[in-house]
């Protein structure tokens, strides 16, 4: 894309450093980066280099294409000082089998959120509840690429566990970048009428269905949305965020995530950063979505013995 913004990979992390140091604050915490095995990773890339269906058929170069070191030391340059490993299933026997790699991501990677994920198979309610035993900390549930309804009746029991222990759960619900059997608002709202304490966090501010899910979350106070891709001028070339939203947006702030994408994202990470510093919030909205409300959410949620805190 011609517009896209060019930044200097070699200055980028200072660049990044600037822009949270400005804001008096000690660093990030992006709620929103993809961290799995390598050989699923790579398929994933090969899925965006193909231009698969749920890529909306655009364009989408990878621009941390790298080894998991290497991606991790640079979040580490840009001053993240907390990040996810979010990883999905896209199929039935999966989910499993990824919980226990981030049992080991997480072990040796001590500034990641231990991340587990789900799927609507028999079985589920046993291995979320060792996840949370294991000391997950948030969890990744992927409606699109799943192809499942959250409110499937094999999902319930996990539900109402991870409702108990108040863990949160990044969901990518919403239609974009192509719409899915199961996206939308109406899903997640039958699913929040019957477990409302659940800590839903909306990944990609819901886009496109970006008023929706501000609704849902003005409705239930435990669900936040993460600004994942959103505002950036490559999401808003295809789903821009309606501007009347904006004060509601502002009245959300403390329910507001900084999440990235990283490494899967089409332009600089940096870009992310100035798409919401010019939506024009102020300062004291991007320190709560780029650090606060997150340090608080996961101030409270369990974690294993070791576990640093998040700050």
């Amino acid at each position: 894309m011609d517009d896209m913004p060019d930044v200097d990979g070699s200055t980028e992390p200072a660049e990044v450093r600037r822009f949270w140091s400005r804001l008096g604050l000690p660093g990030l915490i992006d709620v929103h980066t993809h961290f799995m095995p390598e050989r699923v990773l790579h398929k994933v890339w090969e899925y965006f280099d193909g231009l698969g269906p749920l890529t909306g058929g655009v364009e989408w170069p990878i621009t941390y294409r790298r080894e998991e070191a290497e991606r991790a030391a640079l979040l580490r340059e840009f001053g993240v000082r907390a990040f996810t490993a979010m990883l999905y299933p896209h199929k039935a026997g999966m989910a499993q089998w990824l919980n226990s790699w981030a049992v080991d991501f997480a072990r040796r990677t001590p500034d990641c959120l231990h991340t587990a994920t789900l799927f609507p198979e028999p079985g589920v309610e046993a291995y979320v509840r060792e996840a949370l035993e294991a000391g997950a900390r948030v969890f990744k549930a992927h409606v699109q690429v799943g192809a499942y309804d959250p409110g499937d009746q094999l999902l319930d029991p996990a539900w109402g566990l991870l409702a108990e222990a108040g863990t949160p759960i990044v969901i990518h619900c919403g239609s974009g970048p192509a719409p899915g059997k199961h996206t939308g608002p109406e899903p997640v709202a039958r699913l929040l009428a019957r477990h409302p304490r659940l800590r839903l966090v909306v990944a990609h501010m819901g886009m496109p269905e970006y008023a929706d899910f501000l609704e849902l979350a003005e409705r239930y106070g435990e669900v936040r949305l993460d600004t994942t891709m959103a505002f950036t001028d490559f999401s808003e070339r295809l789903a821009p965020f309606p501007r009347e939203a904006l004060p509601r947006l502002a009245d959300l702030g403390d329910r507001v995530l900084l999440g990235s994408d990283f490494p899967n994202i089409p332009y600089p990470y940096l870009h992310q950063l100035h798409a919401l510093e010019r939506l024009g919030l102020g300062d004291d909205w991007l320190r709560a979505v780029c650090h606060d409300n997150a340090a608080r959410l996961f101030a409270h949620t369990g974690r294993a013995a070791g576990s640093p805190p998040v700050s």
